[in-house]
Formats: structure tokens, sequence, C-alpha cells
């Protein structure tokens, strides 16, 4: 049997004694901060279902190149936006629109991009608002009307930004489609609706 020094049996054991306290109180605080936003989530707190659906996109576009790999990644972050915009997670639902759009995660589906757009637009989001004039004035996941697109232009046109000169454009380009009755119509339906959602 090998003999030990005294002074290398207290080196021992002191390292043990270190690395169990270091143990007790950093391990737990690390794994406690990355289980918070996971705990959350499954809690049903819709802005952390959204923070694991972006941590989830940025692991797969950092860990892989490989499209079936990175699809995995998108499929599990489709979850966490699908359970966040069906709260009425206005990020939730645009997180949710884009994915469909593109077709990652979930299967390339322009009708259920623009269902998850309209509850967004819906919550004024000017972007989604946009979205859906393009989608109504090109006829893709609903059926083309220029009166709608109009009805969307003129609604996200209506908000101060970087973006209200081209979404007036838009409208402007739509509104040459469109008769004075399906103007006037429009209009109506716009004035209606920012009654029910002042700004």
């Amino acid at each position: 049997m090998r003999k030990y020094s005294k002074s290398f049996l207290l080196a021992i054991l002191f390292l043990s004694l270190l690395t169990s306290a270091l143990a007790q109180t950093e391990g737990p605080k690390t794994t406690d901060m990355a289980l918070a936003p996971l705990a959350k989530a499954n809690g049903g707190d819709a802005p952390a279902q959204v923070q694991m659906g972006d941590d989830s996109c940025t692991a797969g576009i950092k860990a892989t190149q490989d499209p079936q790999q990175l699809a995995e990644y998108y499929k599990v972050a489709a979850g966490w936006y699908r359970k966040a915009a069906e709260q009425g997670s206005l990020t939730g639902q645009l997180r949710l629109a884009a994915l469909y759009r593109d077709g990652r995660g979930v299967p390339h589906d322009m009708a259920q991009a623009a269902e998850w757009y309209r509850k967004a637009a819906e919550q004024g989001d000017s972007g989604a608002q946009a979205t859906l004039g393009v989608l109504y004035s090109m006829g893709q996941g609903v059926p083309q009307s220029y009166a709608d697109a109009y009805y969307w232009f003129d609604l996200a046109a209506r908000i101060e930004g970087s973006n209200q000169e081209k979404y007036a454009a838009y409208r402007q380009m739509s509104g040459a489609h469109i008769t004075a009755d399906e103007l006037a119509d429009v209009q109506r339906r716009a004035t209606k609706w920012l009654a029910a959602h002042p700004r």
C-alpha cells in the first residue's frame, strides 16, 4: 500500500471540501438560472415561451448546417411560439406567422401565415397590417382582393414610423384597382376599426 504524506492528504481533503462547497453554492445558481426561463415557459409565461423559441432558433443556427437537424430546432421553436401566440402574444404570433410563411419547423402554409399575421394586425401591429395588405394584393393565403389590401395598408399607413410613407404608397396603388363604392366601404371599415382600437 502506498504511503502519502500528511500534507498531500490535507491538500486532497481541502480540494475535496472546496469542490463540494463550490458545487453547493455555484452549481444550483447556474442550474436555476438556466432552468428559470424553461420553468416560466412551462408555467405558461408567454414572454418566456417566445424566448425559448428564439433560443431554439439561435441554437439551431449555431449548432448545425444540416437542414434536417435545423428543421428540428425550428420545430421546437414553432411549438413555443404557438403556445405564446395562442395566449395573444403579438411577438409569438409574428414569429409563428414567419415560420409558416417560410416553411421552417412547420409546413409551408400561407393560409396559416395569413391567419397569424391577421391576429397580430388586429392588435395594431403596422408591419402585420402591411403584410396582410401584400398578401391580399397578391392573393397568397387569402383570396385576392385590392379592397382588403387597401384596408390593411390604410391602417398601417396611419401609424407614424419609418415605413409610413411606403405603406401609404402601397395603399394608393391598391386604391387604383377598386371602385368608388369599394373605397367608401373600406374607409367605413377602417374608421370603425380605429374607433374600436384607439392608439
